[in-house]
């Protein structure tokens, strides 16, 4: 079964414009609503949109902010018909979602989950770092992360077979630092390479037994010849190789109080993991659900509200958020093409360093996003750095429709402005003139100007009964859509049923 891209959503028809439609096609470019507090936002095209989504059978991810968005969007199933398809992911529930076993089930044949477990950490740490000061685009402290972490995983997954984030914890705690005196006692690092080693040796055993007799002999007139060859034809050998290095040389000689800050990166995100909900959500026993579930229809909700679980839940569901669009993108569209929505509203808190490029693909994934936020300035301070302007203009411009309700921010308006761009008026004047006889002259002139103005945006209906639950929002669309226009006012109704 094919799904038609083309499958109409809203209906955009009037008189000047028969038969014009909002499609799954304009849903998979991507969703921008904008609107101050109070504004209708979420009850008006946020409910409109969802409604319709879950309706065409889309699967989903919804992540949350304020605690109230779970029955919120358990309605909106119940609407729908969808309550089936609904995967409730919180504390005391009944799904989890154990990441690290994911991480590795989806690493091929032959490879190391290493590259796809270093990107997962990673991208939580740098959208906190980034949040927090703008800086994670600092080379050194980039690479030196990078190293600790992929060092880390490698020597856990050699040693143990498996990666956990307690194993991982105690490893970097127990590393050893310059001029500290060499313990007896074991560590969870030394027992980490201790038995790396024993696999390390027990590999070359076996290598030595796969050798003809007289190679052997020829090698071993040459002790460095033969680690050599150790290292190209053993890749436990090589790997451990580096992990000694960078623990025992690159590592120990950063200065103090950067490798400090280095390790307090990596081991305070892991110690969040350690403690409950999280670890009994997504570290620990079998998962019951994945993200490739989307992709069959179900829409997965992660009821962790940032209000109530702080930088814990904004941390997990952007981890979270970043392994489902991995997975989404990879997904075979042979198999199941009917698209999937990534929902966030306030979603300045979901923000992480790769979503300008995921975005930029998504159309070709049929991922449907909707981003929802109160104005430009909660997008800057969260895509920190010097160069936040670029960051954002770039990240706003993969999402094609965007719709601008009652705002107060001035920055917003005058983006929403100048986005639905000018258009020409006739600007018309008459005199007259009593010089003995009356004379009149009219005269026209073609002016360019703002096709809406700034201030009009917090003019719009903002719902409730005084105005008959209706809720105004300017949508502005990409492309051909209304013929002759590239913007539409619209009228959201608060009780919307699909």
């Amino acid at each position: 079964m094919t799904f038609n891209l083309d499958t109409p959503l809203i209906d955009l028809s009037d008189e000047s414009r028969p038969n014009t439609f909002w499609t799954a096609r304009n849903a998979v470019e991507g969703v921008q609503i904008f609107g101050g507090i109070g504004s209708g936002k979420t009850s008006g095209s946020g409910r409109m949109l969802a409604l319709k989504y879950l309706k065409a059978g889309f699967g989903g991810l919804v992540l949350t902010v304020k605690p109230d968005e779970k029955k919120l969007w358990q309605d909106y199933c119940e609407l729908a018909g969808r309550t089936d398809d609904l995967i409730i992911v919180e504390p005391l529930g009944e799904h989890r979602f154990n990441f690290f076993d994911y991480e590795v089930s989806k690493t091929k044949a032959g490879m190391s989950p290493t590259d796809n477990l270093v990107q997962v950490l990673k991208t939580v740490i740098n959208a906190e770092r980034e949040k927090a000061t703008g800086k994670s685009d600092d080379p050194f402290w980039e690479n030196a992360l990078d190293m600790l972490i992929y060092n880390t995983i490698d020597l856990c997954y050699i040693a143990h077979g498996q990666v956990s984030a307690e194993v991982m914890y105690n490893i970097v705690q127990s590393i050893p630092k310059e001029g500290q005196p060499e313990s007896q006692k074991q560590t969870d690092y030394s027992v980490a390479l201790s038995d790396a080693k024993r696999k390390a040796n027990k590999a070359i055993e076996e290598w030595h037994n796969r050798q003809p007799s007289e190679r052997l002999t020829w090698l071993n007139t040459n002790p460095a010849l033969l680690e050599q060859k150790y290292s190209e034809e053993i890749p436990i050998v090589r790997e451990l190789k580096f992990i000694t290095q960078f623990f025992t040389e690159t590592f120990k000689e950063i200065a103090e109080k950067t490798r400090s800050t280095i390790e307090l990166s990596f081991t305070a995100f892991l110690f969040r993991l350690l403690r409950d909900p999280v670890y009994s959500l997504f570290c620990f026993d079998e998962s019951t659900f994945s993200p490739d579930d989307c992709a069959d229809g179900k829409i997965i909700l992660l009821n962790l509200p940032v209000k109530e679980y702080h930088k814990t839940g904004r941390d997990v569901q952007i981890m979270f958020k970043y392994i489902w669009q991995r997975a989404m993108e990879k997904r075979d569209l042979s198999k199941s093409d009917i698209p999937v929505f990534l929902w966030a509203d306030e979603a300045q808190n979901f923000l992480h360093e790769h979503d300008p490029d995921y975005q930029a693909t998504a159309r070709s994934s049929r991922i449907a996003t909707v981003y929802i936020s109160q104005n430009l300035p909660n997008y800057h301070a969260n895509m920190g750095g010097d160069r936040s302007a670029y960051k954002v203009n770039s990240f706003l411009g993969t999402l094609a429709t965007k719709i601008f309700h009652a705002n107060a921010d001035i920055d917003t308006n005058k983006y929403a402005s100048e986005l639905i761009g000018d258009r020409e008026q006739i600007d018309t004047s008459q005199s007259a003139t009593i010089a003995g006889q009356f004379s009149s002259t009219k005269t026209s002139s073609i002016n360019v100007k703002r096709a809406i103005r700034p201030e009009i945006f917090s003019l719009l209906k903002t719902g409730g009964d005084v105005n008959n639950r209706i809720v105004q929002g300017y949508v502005h669309l990409q492309g051909n859509v209304l013929k002759t226009n590239n913007h539409i006012m619209m009228n959201f109704n608060q009780d919307f049923k699909p």
